[in-house]
C-alpha cells in the first residue's frame, strides 16, 4: 500500500503498487485505509446495490466492475452460486486471499473461481478454484426469467456477455411476430430473447459450431424447439440472409485492440451494415452494437451510417451503453466501451 503526498508532504490519496505503464492503482483519497476492511466493505456494498437494480428472477450479473466500484482492474461476475473473478492488474495478486475472504461473505457464494487469460497479468488460459467446490463444466443461470447455459471455465469473457442483459430484454419486448436474424450470436442470447418474446422465426448465425450447439440447448432449456428456427455456422462477413428480415442484430466481437487496426475495424463496421442492412424490410429494425473500446461513439455511428446509406432511409430509435451493473467512474471514463443502438428503416 502506497500513500501519495503533495509538495507539502500531506497525503492526498493511496493505492497499491502495480507493474507496467501504470505504477499505482488509486483506491481512495487521503490517508491509507486497511485493505482487508476496504475490500470487505466495497464488495459487500457493490453486491447489495446490484440486487436493487436487477430484474426479477435473475441470478447472474457483474458484481464488481473495476474503478466504477472503487476497485480498479478487478472484475467479479456472478453465475448462480459461483463468483468468477478476473484480474486486469498484477497489483491485485498479493491481495487474492483478502478478495476471496470478502467474496465468501456474500450470501450466495459457494464457489470462487479465477479465470486466467489476461496477458499482462497471468499470460495463460484456463482458471483455478480459489474456494469451494470445482465449478461444473456447464451451468444453468437465470436472466430475467430466461434460463441460459454458461461455461465459466471456458466461455467468452467470464462465461456470458452480461453487459447486454438490458438490450436482450429490449429485443424481447420488440420481437413479437417478427422474422429475426441474429449475427455473431455466440450462444444465442439475443436469439433466445427474441424467441421468448414471440418472434415468428429466429435465425442464429455464428462461426463457432460449439456456440451454435449451445444456442440450440438454450432454446431447449426454455421449452422452445430448435427445429422451429434456423441455426447457421458461417462467417458473418461473407454470409447473407436468404429472405427479408424484420429485426436484424449485428453484435460483433471487438474488432481492434491497437491503433494500427482502428481503421480496419471502422471499415469492417461499414461493410457489415452495407452488406446486411439491405435485407431489412421497410419499418424493420436493426439492432447494432460495438464492444470495441478503442472506437468512440461518433466514429462508430458514422461507420454504421456510411454502411446503411445505400440501403434506404434510416432513423435512430434507441441509443444506450453499459447496464447499471457496469458503472463507470467519473475519473475513468475510458472504461465506457459498449455502444448499442436500434434503427428503423423508413
Amino acid at each position: 500500500v502506497v500513500v501519495v503526498c503533495d509538495d507539502a508532504k500531506q497525503p492526498v490519496g493511496w493505492g497499491i503498487i502495480d507493474e507496467g505503464t501504470i505504477a499505482l492503482r488509486i483506491l481512495g483519497r487521503g490517508t491509507a485505509c486497511d485493505m482487508s476492511a476496504t475490500l470487505l466493505e466495497r464488495i459487500a456494498r457493490a453486491d447489495r446495490f446490484r440486487l436493487r437494480l436487477l430484474p426479477e428472477d435473475t441470478d447472474t450479473y457483474r458484481v464488481i466492475f473495476g474503478a466504477g466500484d472503487g476497485l480498479p482492474d478487478l472484475v467479479v461476475d456472478r453465475y448462480g452460486d459461483v463468483a468468477v473473478l478476473r484480474l486486469y492488474a498484477k497489483a491485485w495478486e498479493p491481495w487474492l486471499p483478502q478478495i476471496v475472504k470478502a467474496l465468501r461473505k456474500l450470501y450466495w457464494v459457494r464457489t470462487v473461481y479465477r479465470r486466467f487469460g489476461v496477458r499482462r497479468v497471468d499470460g495463460k488460459q484456463g482458471g483455478e478454484t480459489l474456494f469451494g467446490a470445482e465449478p461444473e463444466d456447464t451451468m444453468v443461470v437465470i436472466e430475467a426469467g430466461i434460463r441460459q447455459l454458461v461455461r465459466v471455465k471456458e466461455g467468452q469473457k467470464t462465461g456470458l456477455f452480461l453487459d447486454q442483459r438490458e438490450h436482450r430484454m429490449l429485443i424481447r419486448r420488440w420481437a413479437s411476430g417478427r422474422m429475426v436474424v441474429n449475427t455473431f450470436a455466440y450462444t444465442g442470447g439475443f436469439s433466445l430473447s427474441a424467441a421468448m418474446g414471440g418472434a415468428a422465426h429466429v435465425t442464429t448465425v455464428d462461426s463457432a459450431p460449439g456456440a451454435i450447439e449451445d444456442a440450440k440447448e438454450n432454446f431447449r432449456l426454455n421449452g422452445l424447439d430448435p427445429a422451429d428456427h434456423a441455426f447457421v455456422v458461417a462467417d458473418v462477413f461473407s454470409w447473407r440472409p436468404t429472405s427479408p428480415v424484420d429485426l436484424l442484430i449485428i453484435d460483433p466481437p471487438a474488432l481492434t485492440r491497437s491503433k494500427e487496426s482502428d481503421g480496419r475495424a471502422l471499415r469492417a463496421y461499414v461493410k457489415l451494415h452495407r452488406d446486411l442492412g439491405g435485407s431489412v424490410v421497410r419499418d424493420g429494425l436493426l439492432a447494432t452494437a460495438s464492444c470495441t473500446a478503442r472506437l468512440d461513439v461518433k466514429s462508430w455511428r458514422d461507420a454504421v451510417a456510411e454502411g446503411l446509406c445505400r440501403n434506404g432511409d434510416w432513423s435512430w430509435l434507441w441509443s444506450s451503453q453499459e447496464p447499471p451493473d457496469h458503472p463507470t467512474s467519473l475519473v475513468h471514463m475510458e472504461a465506457q466501451y459498449l455502444k448499442f443502438g436500434i434503427l428503423r428503416r423508413r
